[in-house]
């Protein structure tokens, strides 16, 4: 066991942690999931810094179709203009500073609920009542800041990173290992949020470990796996993964009947995709399901989870009741994670508690703790925003 230092900062302890080898390595320490400072040194360091996800492109349409977000603390709103362009800009008024839009909708404009100025899709001022008397006041100079948005395989990537790398370069090697299922003609059929009394990294790493499969998910999907059969290969910069070959006992998971294009293991295996820093993709020939991670402090996490079907399911007479059936599994798969997720950060709370050693199964976990690591600041840096 990893015994705590009170010597070391949380990210001294976390690179003294992964600078051992993966044959020796265990659990992160307890005190990067407990301590507020390193909670804020993430958002800073990781969250302000990298491309995040918002959901699923064909969630937004139309033009004026919208919806929200918050990164590191910035109010986001992503839309589809008139052009049919995603865009991402401030959520925040550029007079007293109300935010503006909340959830998701369609609207024609975007109009502040304090003092109704009112912006164009693309963020550019349209109207300001009762500022004429204003001799500063000059309404063509003003605009909500932009906030860069690309369109990923299907997925609405978003960052406050003017220098960020374009995602379509940073996640080559995802379209390498799994362009052939096409991820982008997927469609989401359902979406919802929720918040777990848990750190977000335990979320993550549940996600990114299948051993917990046959015992947390016995109920659901632990039958459908062999721990013997499982591969945790070692991942990639940008992002870690594992796949599992599955049975015939979920047909959903399989390509469909029709489907000529898929052959051999390309027909039945399930990728588990983990893009750093938050977006978590279950991908098979049948479905998707995925998780969008958004710390609220050390000691929850925001959810934005959804799902859907590949386009020949979506095309199946029965499609309804698939879905139906996809969902009512989804959710208890969920409830079954809720429980495992919430029981570790209680336990890494006790003081008894230590992080053990790591099994061959959780080398995406071992990568993941190596990437934290690397974007923390070093010793004299400022650690926290």
């Amino acid at each position: 066991m990893t015994r705590h230092d009170p010597d070391l900062s949380p990210i001294d302890e976390l690179r003294a942690n992964v600078a051992q080898p993966f044959e020796r390595a265990s659990a992160m320490p307890k005190s990067v999931y407990v301590s507020e400072d390193f909670a804020r040194a993430e958002q800073t360091h990781i969250f302000a810094r990298e491309w995040l996800c918002a959901g699923r492109a064909d969630a937004l349409q139309a033009p004026g179709d919208y919806m929200t977000m918050e990164i590191a603390g910035e109010p986001i709103i992503i839309l589809r203009d008139r052009e049919g362009q995603l865009r991402g800009m401030s959520n925040v008024c550029r007079h007293r500073m109300s935010t503006l839009l909340e959830g998701r909708g369609n609207t024609r404009s975007i109009v502040c609920p304090y003092h109704a100025w009112t912006y164009n899709l693309d963020g550019t001022l349209r109207g300001a009542p009762a500022m004429a008397l204003n001799e500063s006041f000059c309404k063509d100079q003003i605009a909500l800041p932009q906030v860069r948005v690309a369109d990923w395989l299907g997925w609405i990537m978003v960052t406050l990173n003017p220098d960020a790398p374009d995602p379509a370069l940073v996640l080559k090697d995802v379209e390498s290992l799994v362009g052939y299922l096409d991820m982008a003609s997927y469609q989401e059929h359902f979406r919802q949020e929720f918040r777990w009394n848990t750190n977000w990294k335990v979320l993550a790493e549940n996600f990114m470990e299948s051993y917990h499969l046959p015992v947390c998910h016995a109920g659901t999907i632990g039958g459908t796996v062999d721990l013997l059969k499982m591969t945790c290969p070692e991942g990639f910069p940008a992002f870690n993964y594992h796949w599992i070959v599955k049975n015939e006992s979920l047909p959903l998971s399989l390509a469909h009947p029709a489907n000529t294009t898929l052959a051999g293991d390309q027909r039945r295996v399930t990728w588990l995709l983990s893009i750093y820093p938050s977006l978590l993709i279950t991908l098979t020939p049948g479905y998707f399901w995925y998780l969008c991670l958004t710390p609220d402090g050390p000691d929850h996490v925001k959810v934005l989870y959804g799902g859907g079907m590949s386009a020949d399911w979506c095309a199946d007479p029965q499609a309804a009741t698939h879905l139906a059936q996809l969902r009512a599994l989804l959710d208890d798969v969920n409830v079954e994670d809720k429980g495992c997720v919430e029981r570790v950060f209680r336990g890494l709370k006790a003081g008894l508690s230590a992080p053990g050693a790591l099994s061959h199964l959780e080398r995406p976990n071992y990568e993941f703790a190596s990437w934290i690591a690397a974007r923390m600041p070093e010793a004299g840096e400022k650690r926290q925003g």
